[in-house]
């Protein structure tokens, strides 16, 4: 889950409710569940290392790594990486195009008056991920066709791959892309809940308790290697997400995310972390193929 407080005001939270419950996103349960699927459905031909039982652990476990890095313990580091768990589009599309570039996108932000880490960095943060997975696997290549040892180089790629997972997690969770992340803001003509305690209550307990395997499983697409640029095809898959915020809120207005919710409700919530599922699995195999391509030259520079 997000936390958009600066640190003073998160501390005395924090510190009022001891461990709240809004501290992870989908909580351990669907962040596991989004990666053990991703590896289980791999191709064939991605590699075996990937796909083997103790990848397929070691990612799983991966799957709410992010979250363990938001602890008070380590204040600069929640700090830093909080933005990268969400973005609210309704303030990033005013600036423009989103920039492929982190730092681009950060000076228009600045250059608008705000801060980037009210906005959010969700994007960049996946698709640098996936750059470093699509780079050891590039080296795996390199060193298998030289018939050297892979064993550093493998275990690498798994933690990028099951770090990745975190983010492409988030990002099929509709509150992670909207300002109405935690109770309805502004004008609310349906009467949508305003308290704070929508988000948890979602991704946490209810998916938790009534989410599994065998309801997600059947949902997830079958693979398809990403064709185009991987941040755009990303910020689409984000923008398909955001369609569903309402529906949150709709579902949760009916009690659809209390004790057991409903057959709507569970619909819901299993095909948004199928689409989590089927995303990563998408990206590590598309990482896997173009960590094939020949690898540009560096200009020559004086530095």
């Amino acid at each position: 889950m997000r936390k958009k407080l600066y640190l003073p005001v998160f501390i005395l939270v924090v510190s009022t409710f001891v461990h709240a419950p809004f501290a992870y996103a989908w909580g351990n349960e669907g962040h596991r569940l989004i990666n053990r699927l991703a590896a289980l459905s791999l191709p064939q031909d991605a590699p075996g290392f990937l796909r083997g039982a103790g990848a397929v652990s070691e990612i799983e476990y991966l799957g709410p790594e992010a979250d363990r890095w938001r602890s008070l313990a380590e204040p600069e580091l929640l700090a830093v990486q909080a933005p990268e768990h969400f973005i609210d589009l309704e303030l990033a599309d005013p600036l423009g195009p989103l920039p492929h570039r982190r730092f681009d996108f950060e000076a228009a932000v600045y250059a608008s008056g705000q801060r980037p880490d009210k906005i959010g960095l969700q994007p960049w943060q996946a698709t640098e991920v996936w750059e470093r997975l699509k780079a050891a696997l590039r080296e795996y290549r390199r060193l298998s066709s030289a018939n050297q040892d892979t064993h550093d180089v493998e275990q690498a790629a798994i933690f990028y791959a099951g770090w990745l997972g975190h983010y492409v997690g988030d990002a099929c969770q509709p509150l992670h892309t909207t300002v109405q992340y935690n109770g309805w803001t502004g004008p609310n003509p349906n009467g949508y809940t305003t308290e704070h305690k929508i988000h948890w209550q979602f991704e946490g307990p209810f998916v938790g308790a009534n989410i599994h395997e065998s309801d997600v499983q059947p949902r997830m697409t079958i693979t398809h290697a990403l064709q185009g640029d991987v941040f755009d095809d990303y910020v689409a898959y984000l923008r398909r997400t955001s369609k569903y915020v309402e529906r949150v809120y709709q579902l949760e207005k009916a009690g659809g995310f209390e004790g057991s919710g409903s057959q709507q409700s569970r619909d819901f919530t299993a095909d948004r972390i199928a689409a989590g599922a089927s995303m990563l699995r998408d990206m590590v195999y598309s990482a896997w193929l173009r960590s094939a391509d020949p690898e540009p030259q560096r200009p020559v520079s004086g530095n």
